[in-house]
């Protein structure tokens, strides 16, 4: 069982389910629904990890209030190591509003709350303890946390490999050590490098101006209903996707990129993984909510066979 250290955000999500988003200064009276339900891009990654087999150990904090109980509950319900996820009594726990449309496509935004008070402490003694076999990040946190986790890890030599969930132009890319994976979807890459990898040409394009800014092993360009890009350095794939109409997308990507992780430190294949990956995704886009729309290996691994007989 590979053991992935997440050093990344907890959230509760606000999810709105609306016919369409209103434009600014309208007011729309919709009969859809709301609903909380346990999020954000670090939890969503971790919970994929227990679901899919691996052994996840959570850095994170969240406050001291009802929401921050509900979320520390549920991560040790699926047997996430909490041992130093920490309480932060100057903020709340962070909350996300997303807003989901009926084509399945969302709009979010971020209150981090106790997310930005992630500690060098809390790192130390989760590598030194925890022993993991890779470090899986974000950018939901604040800076400073992801680049003191990265530089921790690389002395410790671990493999780090970081979703681009939440980039922002304003984040010294040239500071991450070597990484073994890293992995933005279309509007990240535009955000990194600018240019948006709408045909296979550009994949290739964004992908090496990627990698002109991040030290990356692999590079996998997340592309919704088409796929996903993987680039070694040197050359590139696209990947297809599986076709199927979504209901909400919600942390499809978080569950990606951690299938994707957690099979390549299985099989050391990038293509291999990148396959399995679709699939939790694929799983993933056809039910509602963040951490509740995640799948189990086992259901991962029945979608499989199932797919098999139909060829």
């Amino acid at each position: 069982m590979k053991k992935i250290l997440v050093v990344s955000s907890a959230n509760m999500d606000m999810v709105l389910n609306v016919n369409s988003v209103p434009v600014a200064g309208q007011t729309v009276i919709d009969n859809g629904s709301y609903s909380y339900v346990p999020g954000g891009k670090g939890a969503n990654s971790a919970l994929a990890f227990a679901r899919l087999g691996g052994k996840c150990t959570f850095v994170t904090r969240v406050g001291m209030d009802q929401t921050g109980d509900e979320l520390v509950d549920l991560y040790r319900k699926e047997g996430i190591d909490t041992c130093y996820l920490k309480r932060a009594t100057d903020a709340k726990t962070g909350l996300a509003t997303i807003f989901v449309e009926g084509s399945g496509q969302n709009r979010i935004i971020v209150f981090p709350g106790a997310n930005q008070k992630i500690t060098p402490d809390q790192i130390d003694q989760a590598i030194a303890e925890a022993k993991p076999d890779a470090l899986f990040l974000q950018f939901e946190i604040n800076h400073d946390a992801i680049l003191y986790a990265t530089r921790v890890a690389r002395e410790a030599k671990i493999p780090i490999f970081i979703d681009a969930g939440a980039i922002t132009p304003d984040f010294p890319l040239d500071k991450l050590p070597e990484l073994e994976l890293f992995s933005p979807n279309e509007s990240e890459a535009l955000t990194i490098c600018g240019i948006s990898p709408d045909s296979e040409e550009k994949c290739l394009e964004a992908s090496r101006a990627i990698s002109k800014l991040i030290k990356a092993k692999h590079i996998v360009l997340k592309l919704g209903s088409r796929g996903a890009y993987i680039y070694n350095g040197s050359s590139g794939e696209l990947i297809p996707t599986l076709p199927i109409k979504p209901v909400d997308t919600t942390a499809a990507g978080d569950a990606f990129t951690a299938a994707l992780t957690l099979k390549y430190l299985e099989c050391g294949s990038i293509r291999e993984a990148c396959a399995y990956a679709h699939v939790a995704g694929t799983i993933t886009v056809t039910r509602k909510g963040a951490s509740s729309s995640i799948p189990t290996r086992d259901e991962v691994e029945a979608f499989i066979v199932e797919m098999k007989k139909k060829k």
